[in-house]
């Protein structure tokens, strides 16, 4: 039984630890699906650069659906790789 945000473990067949342990994939586990705020904070882009870049049909390549902006972690990843520039010495 769930009351707010309290959960009871037996209801779930789990242990303390067994709880913890799930919590814990369940924070590394990185979404798909990105949306500009969350680009910007993981990966250091403002959020005006990604929507001038949107304008300008250039930068990461981009879904929208409805008024909704989804950018795919991939090609964000896809985008970063292929914009690495080479330093001579290194």
């Amino acid at each position: 039984m769930t009351i707010g945000n309290t959960i009871n473990l037996n209801d779930y067949n789990l242990t303390l630890d067994e709880f913890l342990k799930l919590q814990e994939k369940k924070q590394h586990i990185k979404k798909e699906w990105l949306s500009p705020d969350e680009v910007s904070k993981e990966y250091g882009f403002s959020k005006s650069t990604l929507a001038k870049n949107r304008m300008a049909n250039k930068g990461i390549k981009y879904s929208k659906v409805g008024k909704y902006i989804k950018y795919k972690r991939t090609d964000i990843e896809s985008f970063l790789n292929c914009n690495v520039i080479e330093v001579e010495g290194a």
